[in-house]
């Protein structure tokens, strides 16, 4: 299982936890990253990836972001690919960033594109079948995992 993670992500178990949604997804994140870290899954990641996290304005935040994503098993490189298809999806309504990140995760092969921005999720079940890659939030995405189990 190839997984890509965006920096809402990686932020998560640094955001405040005194609300049970957060607290969840903080959790999902940390379970998904320690598989990731056993080697049960491939954490696929990106040069957008790096660049967002370092315009963190916190500088703790992004120490432990960064050193977080320093993890990944992988980097996908922005190229001409990965510029063109991202301004493709900036045409149907995705921010540049995400635009980014998905059409990294798509030319990364990955099975899915984990991420807590509501608004990313929103869109992105409204485009599924223009998108190469399953978006998913990642409390969603491991608990449909463990029930395959």
């Amino acid at each position: 299982m190839r997984l890509y993670l965006d920096v809402c992500c990686l932020n998560r178990p640094f955001d405040d936890q005194t609300q049970g949604r957060i607290r969840l997804e903080a959790e999902a994140v940390l379970l998904i990253l320690g598989r990731c870290e056993a080697a049960e899954w491939e954490w696929i990641s990106s040069e957008v990836v790096d660049v967002e996290i370092g315009r963190t304005p916190d500088p703790e935040r992004r120490r432990r972001t960064s050193h977080l994503s320093e993890h990944a098993h992988q980097r996908v490189r922005v190229a001409q690919q990965q510029i063109e298809r991202a301004e493709t999806l900036s045409s149907w309504g995705f921010g540049a960033y995400d635009a980014l990140h998905i059409a990294c995760a798509e030319s990364g092969a990955v099975d899915v594109f984990l991420t807590t921005d509501d608004t990313l999720l929103r869109r992105a079940s409204t485009l599924v079948h223009e998108l190469r890659v399953r978006v998913c939030n990642p409390l969603v995405w491991l608990s449909e995992e463990e029930r395959l189990r």
